[in-house]
C-alpha cells in the first residue's frame, strides 16, 4: 500500500494519503485547504486517482479542502452522520467501510472531542487514524462543539484501546514533534488516559485544562459544515477596477490568507497580526503554490502596492482576491492593533 503522512505547519494538522498500488485508487484523510496545491501535485506525481476525502470530524482550527478536491477530481466527501454536514457526498456510521482498490478503512465512532468524531481503521488493523480523539500522549479537548469528557473516555478506553497493541496510531494533530504511536504505548504512557486512569480522574483533568479558544473557530466550523467551500469576499471595485475590501470584514475573517507586500523594514515597524510578509517583487514566485480558491487579501502601507498585487493575482487565476482598502495606515486609524 502507498502511504504518506503530510503536515500543515500553521495548525499542526496531519493529512494522510493512502492508495492501492494496483488500481491507483487513493483516499485523503483530513485534507486542509491551505495545502490543496501540495496534495494535488502529489496525487499527480504518484499517478493516483482520488476516490474520497475523509473527515474525522468538523474541525475548529482549519478548513477542509473537500469541496475543492471534489470540484478538481470528482472525489467523494465522507463525513460521519453525527457531524450533521448535509453537503457531504457520503455520511458514515460505525462499521461502514470506505474502499480504495483492494483496501478499505472501517469507521469507528469515537465521539467526545465533538459529537461527530470518527476514527478510521485500516483493513488489516495495522493503522488507525484517530483524528482529535486520541493524540500521541494526549487527547482532544472537550470544551466546545458538544465536547463531552466522559464520552471521550469511553470512546478511547472501550474502543480504541481494545485494538491490538501493535496497531499504529496516527493522530489528527501533534504539537510536540511526534508523528505516530501505538495502541500499546498510549495504553501505558498517555498521561491523560493511560496507565489505568479512571473515568472521573480523566473528567477532572479535562475540566482543568483552561485552554484558549481555537483561533479560527468562528470561521472554520461553518466553513467545514459547508464542506470547505470558499467564503465570498465582499469585493468592491475602485475607479481603476482594483478589487478592494474593508478592514472591518478582514478583522472578522482572519482565516483568509493575509499578505503584506511591503519591505521587511516596513513590516518591522508594525504589521497586522496573522499576516505574512511577501515583498511585492517576490509575490509571483511565492504565490505559485497557493490555492487559487482560498481568499487572499493583500495589503501595504496605504493601498497602492497592494492594488498592483491584487491585479496581478487576479490575472494569475486567483478567484477571491482583494486589496485591503487604506492599508496598514487605515487599519491603525480605525483603532485596530498592529504588532511589531
Amino acid at each position: 500500500m502507498i502511504f504518506r503522512q503530510l503536515f500543515e505547519a500553521e495548525t499542526s494538522t496531519f493529512t494522510y494519503l493512502l492508495a492501492d498500488p494496483v488500481s491507483r485508487e487513493a483516499v485523503l484523510i483530513d485534507p486542509v485547504r491551505e495545502t490543496l496545491a501540495r496534495d494535488l501535485q502529489l496525487l499527480r506525481e504518484l499517478d493516483l486517482r482520488l476516490v474520497a476525502s475523509l473527515e474525522t470530524h468538523v474541525h475548529a482550527d482549519h478548513v477542509t479542502s473537500a469541496a475543492m478536491l471534489r470540484e478538481e477530481l470528482g472525489s467523494e466527501g465522507v463525513v460521519a452522520w453525527g457531524a450533521e454536514v448535509e453537503c457531504a457526498d457520503r455520511r458514515v456510521r460505525e462499521g461502514d467501510k470506505v474502499r480504495f482498490g483492494a483496501h478499505w478503512l472501517e469507521v469507528l465512532e469515537t465521539p467526545g472531542h465533538t459529537d461527530g468524531c470518527v476514527s478510521y481503521l485500516l483493513d488489516d488493523r495495522s493503522m488507525v487514524f484517530t483524528g482529535d480523539a486520541l493524540l500521541v500522549r494526549g487527547t482532544g479537548r472537550t470544551d466546545f462543539q458538544q465536547g463531552d469528557p466522559g464520552q471521550l473516555y469511553d470512546s478511547i478506553t472501550t474502543k480504541l484501546f481494545t485494538l491490538p497493541g501493535e496497531t499504529r496510531v496516527f493522530p489528527g494533530h501533534d504539537y510536540r514533534g511526534h508523528t505516530s504511536s501505538t495502541i500499546a504505548e498510549e495504553r501505558q504512557h498517555n498521561p491523560r488516559i493511560g496507565a489505568g486512569r479512571e473515568r472521573d480522574q480523566f473528567i477532572e483533568i479535562m475540566a482543568g485544562l483552561e485552554l484558549a479558544k481555537p483561533r479560527h473557530i468562528e470561521e472554520a466550523v461553518p466553513a467545514n459544515q459547508a464542506c470547505g467551500r470558499s467564503m465570498r469576499v465582499p469585493v468592491e471595485r475602485s475607479d481603476n477596477g482594483v478589487p478592494e475590501v474593508d478592514g472591518e470584514w478582514v478583522a472578522d475573517h482572519r482565516t483568509v490568507r493575509l499578505v503584506d507586500v511591503r519591505e521587511p523594514d516596513e513590516w518591522s515597524d508594525g504589521h497586522i497580526d496573522g499576516s505574512q510578509l511577501v515583498p511585492l517583487s517576490e509575490l509571483p514566485t511565492q504565490s505559485r503554490g497557493w490555492s487559487r480558491e482560498q481568499p487572499v487579501i493583500v495589503l501595504c502601507r496605504s493601498g497602492q502596492r497592494s492594488a498592483r498585487a491584487a491585479t496581478e493575482l487576479e490575472a494569475a487565476g486567483f478567484a477571491h482576491v482583494a486589496s485591503l482598502r487604506g492599508g496598514v495606515v487605515g487599519w491603525a486609524k480605525a483603532g485596530r492593533k498592529l504588532v511589531r
